[in-house]
């Protein structure tokens, strides 16, 4: 009778639900399912009792599911005798069960012999157990070949420790059968090959196959399936359903699910649930989930508790711990201990805390000390690194080394980096290279590429078309639009070259307003552009206060243009004073103009 081995080897995997010891918590189905087991139980005694075979089985069979070994086992010994390979499975269990191992097995093979599937799989991993795989093999094969779903687990088992390629069909076979483990397992063989096929890029999406795989075992209980189809539906955007998951699994005690599920919280604004959840994770040892509550604590300002998460956080192996300790001793201006914390990460292989370790040691001045640190941070894939160490060999004039560097961060989307290669190339006169590298590094936000690109493209830009009638027709051109983004962005020069660009057509009021921005924000040139257009207004006491800022700026022409103005109003010392400021501050046709009026004016006093 297969059926009672079958048993037995639900009996041999403990998921037997013990009956409680409390008889007052019996519920009215509960007793009636106790009464109807107890009537069971006569009936096969009496049959058995009666001489009947297969009632000595069962019932060998019913007492060892109790946990009765005295009782079960004659009755078992019976069966077997008597040629029952159901009962010497189970006999086989109950010696297993005592300790008496070898004379298991001695029955586990009769059965198996005799076909029975269930004691074939137990008879395998008996083999195993004692490190004979071959055997163990052997006696596997029987099991999963026989329909056994244990028994193709098992052998999946064994062969996916072997690195044969064959554990993956029985680990397939198994899964169709409902074993949630080998459903879990499959997936992550399958989930590891497809990341494998791509190089293990994490933006390609997961094959559909592996997400059923993951389903079906986190639908049967399997905590660490729940965890990664989370994960799955997380990346997918599919946010509810993954909360849902990571909460199954959390309340099943997997950790990095309960740390997963404060992120999602976290994000969706629930901070205070997020920390109940981080919580319970860093309880449990997971060091993400310290990390999260130290970081969590220090904006709260909150830094002596942040400190004891953060050291939680490294007692889990979490090296992060270590480098987040660092931050917190830096901002604190506790530089020494931020180095011990930064170098025991960096010691330990974070990239990030070999970089910050770099800068603390560059800015104590010690540049042979951060080089090597840099090196090593850069090295390991970290960006801010590589573009650090252009800087380093930048400011030694050793621009080869420095754009072999500002490349390699470039190539990883560094924006100062494809700003700094740009400008490189364009001082070697690639300027479509240039023009490639500066287009990186505006549309990743910076106002000095965008700058520089719209004046790459303002020098490449036709003369404006007229109309027939002899009118300027004006189309806004690509150039246009970079000095407009790098101008909102703050960008002084790109404000008064949209403020001359303005002023062009004659917009006279946003031209006034680009080169007052400019100006307000220190631009000389704004300044005294803003006085030109000012003057040309007839504002020119206004006019005067721009220059003057300009020319205390250092402005050539706008201490020329002062001159002129206090000579016109016959105040020919105090003109004759910014013509002097203006033949220092120059540019040389602006100084002899400059000079001539200065001697003019001289003249005009001394008369």
């Amino acid at each position: 009778m297969d059926v009672m081995g079958d048993k037995a080897t639900l009996f041999e995997t403990g998921r037997f639900v013990q009956p409680s010891s409390r008889e007052d918590t019996d519920t009215p189905d509960e007793t009636g399912e106790i009464a109807d087991e107890a009537a069971e139980e006569l009936r096969q005694r009496l049959a058995a009792e009666a001489g009947d075979v297969e009632a000595m089985s069962v019932l060998g069979a019913m007492l060892l599911r109790r946990g009765d070994l005295d009782g079960a086992e004659p009755h078992l010994r019976a069966a077997t005798a008597a040629g029952d390979r159901a009962a010497a499975n189970n006999l086989g269990v109950l010696l297993h069960q005592r300790g008496y191992a070898d004379e298991a097995a001695g029955w586990w093979r009769i059965a198996a012999v005799a076909g029975s599937a269930a004691a074939a799989h137990a008879l395998g991993r008996h083999h195993r157990e004692r490190g004979d795989e071959p055997a163990a093999e052997y006696w596997l094969r029987q099991s999963a070949e026989q329909g056994h779903t244990l028994g193709a687990y098992a052998l999946a088992d064994l062969l996916e420790h072997r690195g044969d390629a064959g554990a993956e069909k029985w680990l397939r076979v198994a899964a169709e059968r409902g074993h949630r483990e080998a459903a879990y397992r499959l997936a992550r063989t399958l989930d590891r090959k497809a990341a494998q096929d791509t190089d293990g890029d994490n933006g390609v999406q997961v094959p559909d196959e592996v997400e059923q795989w993951y389903r079906q075992a986190a639908a049967r209980g399997h905590r660490r399936a729940a965890l990664h189809l989370g994960t799955i539906l997380e990346k997918r955007g599919e946010l509810k359903e993954a909360g849902r998951w990571y909460l199954t699994s959390a309340k099943d005690g997997e950790a990095r699910a309960a740390c997963a599920l404060g992120f999602l919280l976290r994000d969706a604004g629930d901070t205070e649930n997020a920390a109940v959840w981080w919580l319970r994770a860093a309880q449990d040892g997971d060091g993400n989930a310290a990390n999260a509550l130290g970081a969590l604590h220090a904006e709260r300002g909150e830094t002596q508790t942040a400190e004891r998460w953060y050291r939680a956080a490294m007692d889990a192996g979490d090296v992060n711990g270590a480098y987040n300790l660092g931050l917190l001793c830096a901002e604190q201006g506790r530089t020494a201990q931020a180095e011990q914390w930064y170098r025991r990460a960096a010691y330990a292989g974070h990239r990030e805390a070999a970089n910050a370790l770099a800068i603390l040691l560059l800015r104590a001045g010690d540049e042979t000390g951060a080089e090597p640190w840099f090196s090593k941070a850069a090295e390991a894939g970290s960006v801010d690194a590589a573009f650090n160490l252009g800087i380093l060999h930048a400011g030694r004039g050793e621009e080869q080394a420095a754009l072999r560097w500002y490349e390699r961060a470039a190539a990883a989307g560094h924006t100062e980096a494809a700003l700094q290669v740009g400008m490189a190339r364009l001082r070697a006169g690639d300027e479509q290279e240039a023009e490639r590298h500066l287009r990186c590094a505006a549309g990743g936000g910076s106002a000095e590429a965008a700058y520089r690109l719209a004046t790459v493209l303002d020098a490449r830009r036709p003369p404006e078309p007229a109309h027939e009638l002899g009118e300027p027709v004006h189309r806004r051109s690509e150039c246009e639009e970079w000095y407009e983004r790098a101008a909102s962005q703050g960008h002084r020069r790109a404000q008064v070259r949209v403020g001359m660009l303005a002023a062009a057509r004659g917009d006279v009021v946003e031209a006034a307003r680009w080169y007052r921005e400019a100006a307000e924000a220190g631009s000389r040139n704004g300044a005294f552009n803003l006085g030109l257009l000012l003057a040309r207004e007839g504002s020119e006491p206004e006019a005067a206060v721009w220059w003057t800022r300009a020319a205390d700026a250092g402005h050539g022409r706008a201490a020329l243009r002062l001159a002129l103005v206090y000579a016109r109003r016959g105040e020919l010392a105090e003109g004759q004073r910014w013509a002097d400021r203006a033949v220092s501050l120059g540019p040389e046709s602006v100084a002899e103009r400059a000079a001539r009026l200065r001697d003019a004016l001289r003249q005009e006093l001394s008369a």
